[in-house]
């Protein structure tokens, strides 16, 4: 009997070896990697709790410590830890943050501490959460070098405003060419209730530099002070891109991948951005290349990446497909930024972008609620053709975020559908956005559904 028992043990042993050993358990590696999660949170939520009374120097690179840890955890953990803390916790706003990027749900509405809306003299919101301000103010540079870019915003913002049939605010425009900080301050001396703009990085800076502004702003940038409390910033970043590109690769199973970067600046900071990010969600940057036309394609002999990240335009990543094809990589995963639709158009040469998948409007591919389509707006303006429809739809989707920053503020899990993506509100005062995403097949740009990713 005991010889019967010890051949079906070894049976069983060899069965387990044949199969990767996958039915059998091991309880205290589970327990060793739930203690290292706990201990990473642990570490979070005491650097949180450092984070308000840090000097603002330090500020940034505290919160980026935050992040860095809160990345390492897995959605289980990340989603268990966020509903344990308590109302009023500093760790909670970065963790909801952390969820919102991976696609997860809030388990309640941000702690918004301070947070106030000049309501007063508001009507009450409508159902669906719309409460505009009384008197806003959109600080734009209506000359200068940038005015060019302004008037795409400033036409989207418009369409929005005028394309409202319930009721609308008083709006005016103050000019930004001469400063922003002065605008501002006209337009607060001159009863506005609330700001949209200004438009460049460093003007956001300065008018964030008051942490008590007298009037809560939507700025239309991010610069590097957070928003003060009552305030928002929305951006098109080159960052948010990257981080959206590192969380699409994340979520299809990709974890080493090759990093192909043009020189300018929106090129740069999109790859760094992604790079941090899927190193602190426990990928790997199998290498990082400096597009260069015409030039060989150098790889370390050990990089074997499973996905190809590209910060190029069209007419680049056409020139690099041949030689990356040659380096073996046909069969690869390729996820771009936006930036790959500049230069493109003829179906015969962008055949040679099949297979890359890119973040882009919805606007551009899809129907939105409110605003002509983009074929009929580019027919009546300029400023809705081309390269500067993205900013037309930027414009119109700060209107919707003028209309209903309370509901997204207050409300947990609340979105909106807008012209460039589904729009949330972080603890912060980020507006966070989930784009459209589509695909090059045949030559021709093609939307991706979300069943399909």
């Amino acid at each position: 009997m005991a010889l019967k028992h010890l051949a079906i043990a070894l049976l069983l042993v060899t069965m387990a070896a044949a199969t990767g050993c996958a039915s059998i358990e091991v309880p205290h590696e589970r327990t060793a990697q739930a203690t290292v999660q706990n201990t990473t949170f642990a570490e979070a939520r005491n650097l949180a709790s450092q984070q308000a009374s840090l000097p603002a120097s330090a500020r940034a690179a505290n919160a980026a410590r935050i992040e860095a840890l809160l990345a390492q955890l897995d959605n289980a953990s990340l989603i268990r830890g966020a509903s344990e803390l308590p109302t009023g916790d500093p760790l909670y706003n970065f963790a909801g943050r952390a969820l919102l990027n991976r696609g997860l749900p809030l388990p309640r509405a941000f702690d918004r501490g301070d947070w106030h809306f000049d309501t007063a003299d508001r009507p009450a919101a409508d159902r669906d959460g719309y409460r505009p301000p009384v008197k806003v103010a959109l600080l734009l540079p209506l000359s200068g070098s940038l005015a060019a870019a302004a008037e795409p915003v400033r036409d989207g913002f418009l369409t929005g405003y005028y394309g409202e049939r319930r009721r609308r605010p008083e709006l005016r425009f103050y000019d930004t060419t001469a400063g922003a900080s002065a605008a501002y301050a006209r337009a607060a001396a001159e009863g506005n209730d609330f700001v949209v703009g200004p438009l460049s990085r460093e003007e956001v800076d300065a008018v964030f530099a008051n942490q008590a502004p007298p009037v809560p702003l939507l700025a239309l940038n991010r610069g590097s002070r957070m928003p003060p409390a009552g305030s928002a910033s929305f951006s098109l970043s080159p960052e948010d891109e990257g981080i959206t590109a590192a969380e699409y690769l994340l979520d299809s199973r990709a974890r080493r991948v090759l990093i192909i970067s043009g020189n300018d600046d929106a090129q740069r900071r999109s790859a760094a951005a992604f790079a941090e990010h899927l190193l602190q969600r426990g990928g790997q940057v199998a290498a990082r290349i400096d597009y260069s036309p015409g030039a060989a394609l150098v790889m370390p002999a050990d990089a074997s990446p499973d996905a190809v990240f590209l910060a190029l335009k069209g007419n680049q990543a056409r020139e690099l497909t041949p030689r990356l094809n040659a380096a073996g990589l046909a069969g690869k995963a390729r996820v771009a930024t936006s930036q790959i639709v500049s230069g493109t158009g003829k179906a015969s040469e962008d055949v040679l972008l099949d297979g890359i998948v890119y973040p882009t409007e919805t606007w551009g591919v899809h129907d939105v609620s409110g605003i002509p389509s983009q074929a009929s707006a580019a027919a009546r303006t300029n400023s809705a053709r081309g390269p500067a429809a993205r900013l037309f739809a930027f414009g119109y989707d700060a209107w919707l975020l003028t209309a209903y920053l309370e509901r997204l503020a207050l409300s947990p899990n609340s979105d909106i559908a807008g012209a460039t993506g589904r729009l949330r509100l972080d603890g912060f005062g980020n507006v966070l956005r989930r784009p459209t995403w589509s695909r090059f097949t045949g030559g021709v740009a093609m939307p991706i559904t979300d069943g399909a990713r």
